[in-house]
């Protein structure tokens, strides 16, 4: 039967009455499935504990001897030695002997689930070798709401489905290492501007409906929690009015309650605001005890938290620690590789050689070719004709940054620490949007870390020009260079930045558009290489006809030009496609500005999520908006052609009412489609299979699969979708439902290049 559900086109009730209900108790982890044995463990060891020795558990504490970002209490007369907990998203942050892997946003424009299943295992082996029991990663919040999120880079894609199957790639990486996965921020995490509370100002409270943020800002995390994740982190803002670390509908409700998680949820740095967080379903106060502590003890003694609710606390911190291993005599003690490092040390060498191939893979698959025209009438510009005679390079983002250190943003030479100390207040304060210190490989602050060594494009060039006798030219600083009129290529390198703290100014900057439409005027052949930590638009130069290729080369980590000239000259193809929609104007976003930017008259920001989950290609297609690039879109050296379209319901198709959340995952249909390289060259295609579900956006993503094929040869791709790939949330009914109606099925490549149309119908009747 069809659900009755509140209408997404109509605004929430105003914000002033925008509730979260309380909820409670918490629920007990119930310790079933892969959690059994570690439940077993940890209820054996809790079971040894004092209410001191618990609570223990629970809280952080300073430490001289390491620089983790939060070290857990110990119980030495029980021989457990407590936990670190460090960042970051593309490595271990703050500290040497490590490696930058690509960001967040550079692997969602993968797509490529095996590649970023390897990156997690061997980023884990990195935290591992250095004493860091949980890396505060991956991140499905912010999934990217306002196109100017500062923390938009360190997730992987706007779309909850790409997320959410990229989430669940890491943390089963990162955990497969011995590694704990913290899965954040839970949730509606949305902007920098009013994150968190300052003078008399409460954070942002986002005001999100029951649909949207089941269907839309949960699904990721349903993802994490399906995959295994060992904790979660609660996020700094508010939702519905109530801070998202004692919010017991959002943590003991949906989390611990519908989707029956069973690790522990511990808090986003300083984010406590009173101790009834207990009773609301946190489990771990970080970095310093705060209101927890001896306050938590003397809570239970008197009566307003119950012992066994610090008793699961514990249970669930130790069940995760035993459920990756780390109860192994080899795991390493907490922190020992992780030294001030001003101070003498023998530093801990965390780098595994095998992991080399998978950095610079990743790197390379991360990059879009959006344009690539002929030059000439006889070839298109990329991949350069066979060993170039002159190249002219262009750009303050073509060389490597002038300084380095061990922490981001200003590792990068581009900010110092007194600006970056500012930061932290969420206050209306600006950075240049382009970053000229130099090429940027990762965004900032605590998503990123410090890279062993950037391979820069400059660099990159000039080693293949060595070998190719090609003369190269450069000028890195000049507003309006020369270019010498025997050049056989220009390219031009400019870029975006983001950092945690503050919401970027926008979606580009005037002076690098002109720097490409200066060089653009002198040479026929201009080739723009933009890295970007979030959307970067490019209208302003994108039609010129002197423009014949751009690349949006995202944030690739360490190998970054090694990569790229791999692309530029045919040795590897393109294979990357766009994890977000590229518009042509910054208005035809549904939602564009972080909400309170420009209002400082209110201690309250609200946040009304009136778009619902009409957001990105969503909101286009639904608005009929053309955008400059598709969702999905990505160009090849090589074409791909697509047949034989096959949908096979798994016993017949019947609307029904999900039985639980194990019941979500049942396969209800198969759809399989032949892919065929009909062009010259090998190349990696993305096909992407989009569903109409009744009453919601005209497509959603609900499959996508990366597969590589020499010239001439075909693959079947195959996709399965799930009970919740064709579910609704009934928001009287509180559960997930099939509607009956007609789904169309998309198959193609990208979220408007539609290849293979098909169609499930779902009808009335009982569950098969």
């Amino acid at each position: 039967m069809r659900s009755v559900l509140y209408s997404l086109a109509l605004p929430l009730a105003a914000a002033a009455i925008a509730v979260s209900p309380p909820v409670h108790p918490s629920p007990e982890g119930k310790g079933t499935g892969r959690w059994a044995d570690a439940y077993a463990s940890a209820r054996r060891l809790v079971r040894q504990m004092t209410l001191e020795e618990k609570a223990n558990l629970t809280r952080g504490f300073t430490r001289g001897d390491n620089v983790c970002a939060g070290n857990t209490g110990s119980v030495p007369r029980l021989g457990w030695p407590g936990m670190c907990l460090h960042d970051a998203g593309n490595g271990v942050r703050a500290t040497d002997m490590v490696s930058s892997y690509p960001a967040g946003l550079h692997v969602g424009a993968s797509w490529d689930k095996n590649l970023t299943y390897q990156r997690g295992v061997y980023m884990g082996k990195e935290f591992r070798a250095k004493g860091v029991n949980i890396a505060l990663g991956p991140n499905a919040g912010p999934l990217g709401r306002t196109p100017l999120g500062g923390r938009n880079w360190e997730g992987f894609s706007v779309d909850p489905y790409l997320s959410g199957q990229l989430n669940a790639e890491t943390i089963t990486g990162y955990q497969d290492a011995g590694v704990i996965a913290n899965l954040k921020h839970f949730i509606g995490n949305e902007q920098e501007t009013y994150r968190r509370p300052y003078f008399g100002v409460e954070a942002a409270s986002s005001n999100i409906d029951d649909r949207t943020l089941h269907e839309y800002y949960l699904w990721p995390f349903m993802d994490g929690v399906q995959a295994g994740a060992a904790s979660i982190m609660c996020s700094y803002n508010r939702v519905n009015n109530t801070y998202s670390c004692e919010n017991s509908r959002l943590i003991n409700g949906v989390l611990k309650g519908e989707l029956a998680f069973d690790g522990f949820v511990m808090l986003d740095w300083n984010a406590q605001h009173n101790l009834d967080s207990a009773n609301a379903g946190l489990d771990m106060v970080m970095p310093l005890g705060g209101s927890w502590g001896q306050n938590l003890t003397q809570a239970v003694r008197n009566g307003s938290v119950s012992e066994s609710r610090v008793t699961d606390m514990a249970t669930r911190i130790l069940a995760a620690w035993y459920l990756v291993g780390q109860d192994s005599p080899d795991f390493p003690p907490p922190g020992v590789g992780m030294k001030n490092l001003t101070q003498p040390h023998d530093p801990v060498d965390a780098r595994v050689p095998a992991s080399k191939p998978v950095l610079l893979a990743g790197a390379v698959a991360g990059h879009v070719l959006v344009k690539n025209a002929l030059v000439e009438d006889t070839r298109r510009a990329l991949p350069f004709a066979a060993r170039p005679a002159m190249l002219s390079v262009f750009g303050y983002d073509a060389s490597v940054p002038p300084t380095k250190n061990t922490d981001a943003l200003f590792q990068l030479g581009y900010m110092s620490s007194q600006e970056m100390g500012q930061a932290v207040l969420g206050t209306a304060r600006h950075f240049d949007q382009a970053a000229r210190g130099g090429t940027i490989v990762v965004g900032g602050r605590a998503g990123a870390n410090a890279p062993p060594y950037i391979s820069d494009p400059l660099s990159a060039i000039q080693r293949r020009a060595a070998v190719d006798g090609t003369w190269v030219n450069w000028d890195l600083t000049s507003p309006d260079p020369d270019v010498n009129g025997a050049s056989s290529a220009c390219l031009v390198f400019i870029n975006a930045m983001a950092t945690e703290g503050w919401d970027r100014d926008g979606l580009h900057d005037d002076a690098s558009d002109a720097l490409v439409l200066r060089v653009a005027a002198k040479c026929a052949n201009t080739v723009v290489v933009v890295h970007a930590a979030g959307i970067r638009l490019v209208d302003r130069w994108i039609e010129h006809p002197n423009v014949t290729a751009a690349v949006l080369a995202h944030l690739p980590g360490q190998d970054s030009g090694a990569a790229l000239v791999r692309l530029l000259y045919g040795d590897d193809n393109f294979s990357g496609r766009l994890p977000y929609t590229l518009a042509r104007n910054e208005s035809d976003y549904s939602v564009y500005a972080p909400c309170g930017r420009g209002r400082d008259n209110t201690t309250s920001p609200q946040c009304d999520y009136t778009e619902g989950v009409y957001l990105d290609y969503r909101a286009f297609d639904a608005r009929n908006v053309t955008p400059r690039y598709e969702f999905g879109f990505g160009l090849s050296y090589t074409t791909f052609d697509y047949s034989a379209l096959s949908l096979a319901p798994e016993a017949g198709l019947c609307a029904s009412a999900g039985n639980g959340t194990a019941d979500l995952w049942a396969t209800l249909a198969r759809v399989e489609a032949t892919v065929t390289n009909s062009g010259a060259v090998a190349g990696d295609e993305v096909a992407q299979l989009y569903l109409g579900i009744p009453d919601s956006p005209p497509k959603q993503l609900r499959g996508f699969e990366k597969v590589p094929l020499r010239p001439g040869e075909s693959a079947t791709v195959r996709f399965e979708l799930t009970r919740r790939d064709l579910s609704v949330w009934d928001v009287t009914g509180q559960r997930w439902v099939v509607q009956a109606g007609t789904y169309p099925v998309y198959v193609g490549a990208s979220s408007r290049d539609v290849r293979l149309t098909g169609t499930l119908v779902v009808v009335e009747g009982a569950s098969a």
